[in-house]
């Protein structure tokens, strides 16, 4: 059962170890039945996955020259050589794969978004994180995108979207867009959700293989693990 914007707000205002904790909070971004989370100043994306010589964004600037396809280049240079080997920039291009069992393809660079905005690229993934830090108690959170993001073909999660009971930290997104499309620090980026469960707890924030708890900023991701131990079991089904 989900939870409405009011029970959010009575449930933050309990005295005692309060099931939600928003920081910070403005009753001005409560919904009916969530709450709307913004966009930090700080995007970061995978070294490993960005052409040399080019942009993984470009500082967006209202009313000066019109923007080209040369300004995702470094220099003229690094223009020149995408126009003769379009090859070598292709992000599907197997040089630039990640392997999810690789710390080193998890390295990131950090890219700051002005307040004048950033222009994405489709052809990236950014990790962002929320402005606000959230702790969520006895309830199962969620975040979601906003209609009008969505209508403006940015995705802010890729399956991450759901939560756990526990978790403490702001919440790491991974954003797509669809076009070239400017974000902006404190633009509303998705609304946080609570639902209630039945069962004993498993908080999060207990659990010693938990990754993410605490984080801070956009985090880039743990290593995935290739569980070989359930290969004799798939074999003793067989």
């Amino acid at each position: 059962m989900q939870l409405t914007g009011p029970e959010i707000l009575r449930r933050m205002q309990e005295k005692q170890n309060p099931d939600i904790i928003i920081e910070p909070f403005d009753v001005r971004c409560l919904g009916s039945n969530s709450y709307d989370l913004h966009l930090a100043d700080t995007l970061r994306v995978y070294k490993h996955t960005i052409p040399n010589g080019m942009k993984p964004a470009i500082e967006y600037k209202r009313g000066t020259k019109e923007l080209t396809m040369r300004d995702w280049f470094d220099s003229d240079f690094d223009y020149k050589k995408f126009l003769y080997s379009p090859n070598a920039f292709d992000i599907r291009n197997p040089k630039f794969v990640i392997d999810p069992t690789n710390p080193k393809h998890h390295e990131t660079v950090d890219i700051k978004i002005p307040s004048s905005g950033l222009i994405l690229s489709p052809d990236v993934g950014y990790l962002g994180s929320t402005i606000e830090y959230t702790e969520t108690r006895n309830l199962f959170p969620y975040i979601d995108g906003k209609s009008s993001v969505g209508r403006n073909f940015i995705l802010n999660h890729h399956t991450a979207g759901r939560g756990d009971d526990g978790f403490c930290g702001e919440w790491t997104l991974e954003i797509r867009v669809l076009y070239p499309t400017v974000v902006y620090p404190y633009m509303r980026i998705g609304q946080i959700y609570y639902e209630e469960f039945s069962g004993e707890r498993m908080p999060y924030n207990k659990n010693p293989k938990s990754h993410y708890n605490g984080q801070r900023g956009p985090t880039a991701a743990a290593v995935i693990p290739v569980d070989h131990f359930l290969k004799e079991a798939t074999q003793k089904q067989k």
